[in-house]
Formats: C-alpha cells, sequence, structure tokens
C-alpha cells in the first residue's frame, strides 16, 4: 500500500484528489494539509511516500514546504510531487531545486494521477513532456556553475552512462535495457549517484547534470 499525504488551500480541491486517490486499491490517503506549514507537520508525523503538493498556498507555499520536507532527516523517504494549474517555470525550477520528485498540472487524468504517485514512489522522477522540454531546454543554456570534469572526478564510468540516462528522464527500466544490465543493478547506480552527488531525487539529477554542463542538449 502507498501511503499518501494531500496539500491545498482550497478544500474542495483537496477532497476531490483525495477521493481520486482513496478509489485505488494501492493506494491510501494517511493526511491532509492546508498549507506548507501544516504540511511539514504532517510530513514528520505521518511520513507518507509520496506528498502531493499544491504550490499555491497562503504563508508558506509549497516549493518552500517541499525544501523543508526534503532536508528534514525525520521525512526521510517523503517524496514530493507538486501540483499546480499552471506550468509556470519559476515553479519547474524551484521545485526542482527545491528537491520534488515530480510536477504535474491540476488537469491531469484520474488514472494518469495514480499513475503518477506510483512512479514516484518506485523512485522515478515524473515530469510531463512538456516542462521536461522547458527545463532541458533552460539548463542547456545556463552557463556550468563549475567544470564538471573536476567535480565529478570521482564517478565511475558505469556511473556517468546511468546518468546520462536519467538525465535524458529515462527509467530504472529504460536504463538496464540501454545498458544492458538488471533494473536492480541500475536501480543501485542511481542510489550510489544520489548519494555521491548529495542530491536527493532523481529530478534533482537532471537539475545537477544539465547546470553542471556534464550532459547538453545536443
Amino acid at each position: 500500500m502507498i501511503r499518501v499525504a494531500v496539500a491545498d488551500d482550497q478544500a474542495a480541491v483537496r477532497a476531490g484528489f483525495v477521493a481520486l486517490i482513496d478509489n485505488a486499491s494501492d493506494l491510501t490517503v494517511v493526511g491532509q494539509a492546508v498549507d506548507g506549514g501544516e504540511a511539514v507537520v504532517l510530513a514528520r508525523a505521518a511520513r507518507p511516500d509520496v506528498f502531493v503538493m499544491d504550490v499555491r498556498m497562503p504563508g508558506t507555499d509549497g516549493i518552500e514546504a517541499t525544501r523543508r520536507i526534503v532536508a528534514d532527516p525525520r521525512c526521510e523517504g517523503v517524496r514530493v510531487m507538486i501540483l499546480t494549474t499552471y506550468e509556470l517555470d519559476e515553479y519547474v525550477y524551484d521545485g526542482l531545486r527545491a528537491g520534488a520528485s515530480g510536477f504535474v498540472t491540476k488537469a491531469i487524468e484520474p488514472e494518469a494521477l495514480r499513475g503518477a504517485i506510483r512512479t514516484i514512489a518506485a523512485g522515478d522522477a515524473l515530469l510531463s513532456p512538456s516542462v521536461t522540454r522547458r527545463v532541458i531546454d533552460a539548463f542547456a543554456r545556463a552557463a556550468p556553475t563549475m567544470r564538471a570534469e573536476e567535480r565529478f572526478a570521482d564517478l565511475t564510468e558505469r556511473e556517468r552512462e546511468v546518468w546520462r540516462c536519467v538525465a535524458s528522464g529515462a527509467s530504472n527500466a529504460e536504463i538496464a535495457e540501454q545498458l544492458f544490465i538488471s533494473p536492480m543493478t541500475a536501480k543501485t547506480h542511481v542510489s550510489r549517484l544520489l548519494d555521491k552527488l548529495q542530491v536527493s531525487s532523481r529530478a534533482q539529477l537532471v537539475v545537477e547534470a544539465y547546470e553542471s554542463g556534464f550532459v547538453s542538449r545536443g
């Protein structure tokens, strides 16, 4: 059973998502929050597998709540999926840098929402296609903050190959197929990358790959 929490300041919207999630036999809602501050408290207490987080909320917004949850040792294992009305660039970039594992809009279909939650709970990153294109374009244009070879000299060649696959949006199964390794081995390499690069999610691996210049859009 995948444990899910929902944060949205609009009661009707929140209730709708709760109903959609609870309608699945493998998903259960373990708590609700009306703002970001309450979401952080809930994440510490309930430790959901996935936190469905609205962006625009009074007081502490969803981006700041995500940042606090991801950085809090008491919330280890809690993955955040940001849910908002518009695919606004500022939200995408800030959300990914804050450590969000996924970013979808409120226009998402019910079964797609449930599938997104399952994807994130399994440890994969999830971005809608249009968001992915804009993120890659923006990070590819940005100047690297430090030469990649200096920052990542301790990565093995296999880890570099896996990282390039992750940066392209590949899942563990797709990485395994591309590199002729098992999905479990792919997952192990991704876990090592997260540890070595000191980031909290696959989405942040994508950000780091492009911001550092490790990979380019071409």
